[in-house]
């Protein structure tokens, strides 16, 4: 079993005592009663042409598989007027609670708090989370390719455009891509991460940006440290970043967000002239 078979696995136990304590009848009275969905794909320069900044995605995320506990985030919704202030244009909040220790208390929290468009990051293999993270106030979720069939990322695309949201769709090969671009996908991610083994190779968004074709916002996830790979991935095609470790374990996440944004500025300058 690989770490993202097992990952699942608890995702869906934890869904099911979920799907006992609210019917979706509840959530859809719920989703009734929510302001429209923002949009993530415009925030993330989607209409821009061309792209000539880099969009941040800032990650509200207390622990990882791969690194443990990386910071406690008493106030999620704090943290994320950080996030807001120093320019990002989405913030991501985890939800899933057993390997990230995220809670949807966690997203409540930082919809009433900021302004931009919020991403539901877990781990979405059934509809009923989808219906969930807009009840809960996402404009964003997030469908990993590798955990999907195509009749499900089909599925589950539709019932997100349905509800107004955006999905990010994550990628992490060539064919992986091939398949988010015949779902229409209009947010691409390519994670570096692999979640089978959870080891970290940057060189892949180099090797796989080139083969998404024009149209999709570009995202590189995983693996930023500093500057220096912010630029790699500006410089490879990046329009937008996923950073989460660097940021919660940053004393000055306002400050980062300023300074990746600007590395990325400059990377793509040099790109595209």
């Amino acid at each position: 079993m690989t770490v993202l078979d097992d990952i699942i696995v608890g995702v869906t136990e934890d869904l099911e005592a979920r799907k006992r304590a609210t019917s979706l009848d509840e959530l859809r009275e719920r989703i009734a009663g929510q302001v429209p969905a923002r949009d993530a794909y415009a925030a993330l320069g989607g209409l821009d042409e061309p792209r000539t900044t880099l969009k941040v995605i800032a990650e509200v995320k207390r622990r990882s598989p791969s690194k443990g506990d990386l910071a406690a985030i008493a106030d999620p919704a704090e943290l994320a007027a950080q996030y807001a202030d120093g320019g990002a244009a989405v913030i991501s909040v985890l939800t899933e609670q057993r390997r990230f220790g995220g809670t949807l208390a966690d997203l409540d929290a930082v919809r009433a708090r900021v302004q931009v468009p919020v991403l539901r990051k877990d781990f979405t293999v059934d509809p009923y989370q989808i219906f969930e993270a807009r009840a809960h106030g996402a404009d964003l979720v997030l469908l990993i390719v590798a955990a999907l069939s195509d009749a499900q990322l089909a599925e589950y695309s539709a019932l997100t455009a349905e509800l107004g949201m955006n999905a990010l769709v994550e990628t992490h090969t060539t064919g992986e891509i091939e398949r988010a671009v015949a779902a229409g996908a209009k947010i691409i991610g390519v994670n570096v991460r692999n979640l089978k083994t959870l080891d970290v190779d940057r060189s892949i968004f180099g090797e796989l940006a080139g083969s998404i074709p024009a149209g999709p916002v570009v995202v590189a996830e995983s693996g930023v440290r500093g500057p220096a790979d912010v630029e790699y991935y500006a410089a490879s095609g990046a329009n937008a970043i996923l950073v989460g470790e660097a940021l919660v374990s940053d004393a000055s996440p306002r400050e980062r967000i300023a300074e990746f944004t600007a590395a990325g500025a400059g990377a793509i300058a040099a790109r595209t002239h």
